[in-house]
């Protein structure tokens, strides 16, 4: 096994199962898609190391969310063979890629073009044909290939993500993590007969994603 395998093993049983991450298809595809892949050569080291690793080049700071998180929010999603999922400020595409080993067909956004251009070329890789990342802020999403299933923040948000939630499908769910007050919480939105339902689901913390800040107050 080599090293990079073996490190992808710890991870999932050190650090995903023990954060009750139960789910089987979830548990296989983190132990099949390389973290490693998705992380700037000088980096590749700190792949399977659980923290929020910055994946950055220049501009905005942009961070794939630490594994553990990664995969409860992937189980909170309940993501199903044919959804239709939409992951936002993807950064380099880890967790869009895994979502693509669930789901029907995965649209992953990112506002750094660089790091689209990298989560793009990361799909092609693994044979992820089910999987395409296209340059938008986060708060935009991509109306183009709604209505969702399922809407994956890959990081946190300040401010409820209004035009996130109208891309939702009736019965859809929007799974990420709440910063709009202390402490944050990793929250599901449901869409259910033209309402969205909020549920906290347990106490995490992310970086939070360019665009989905709190508005700044004035003063004076």
């Amino acid at each position: 096994m080599s090293g990079f395998s073996t490190a992808r093993q710890k991870m999932v049983d050190g650090q995903v199962r023990t954060n009750d991450v139960t789910d089987r298809r979830i548990l296989d595809a983190m132990l099949t898609v390389p973290r490693e892949a998705f992380v700037p050569a000088s980096r590749q080291a700190l792949a399977y190391l659980d923290l929020d690793l910055d994946v950055s080049e220049g501009g905005a700071k942009r961070f794939l969310i630490k594994p553990q998180l990664t995969g409860k929010l992937l189980q909170a999603a309940e993501i199903g063979e044919g959804d239709n999922v939409l992951v936002v400020g993807c950064a380099t595409g880890y967790l869009a890629a895994l979502a693509a080993k669930l789901a029907g067909q995965v649209t992953a956004t990112e506002c750094v073009s660089a790091l689209a251009a990298k989560a793009k070329d990361a799909f092609a890789a693994l044979g992820l044909a089910n999987a395409t990342c296209k340059v938008a802020s986060c708060s935009e999403g991509d109306p183009s290939t709604a209505p969702y299933d399922v809407i994956i923040l890959n990081g946190a948000a300040e401010a409820t993500p209004e035009g996130l939630l109208g891309q939702l499908k009736e019965g859809g769910r929007l799974v990420g993590v709440s910063a709009e007050s202390k402490p944050p919480r990793a929250v599901i939105v449901t869409h259910s007969h033209g309402e969205f339902g909020h549920r906290a689901l347990f106490d995490a913390a992310a970086p939070v994603l360019p665009g989905l800040e709190r508005a700044a107050a004035f003063v004076f």
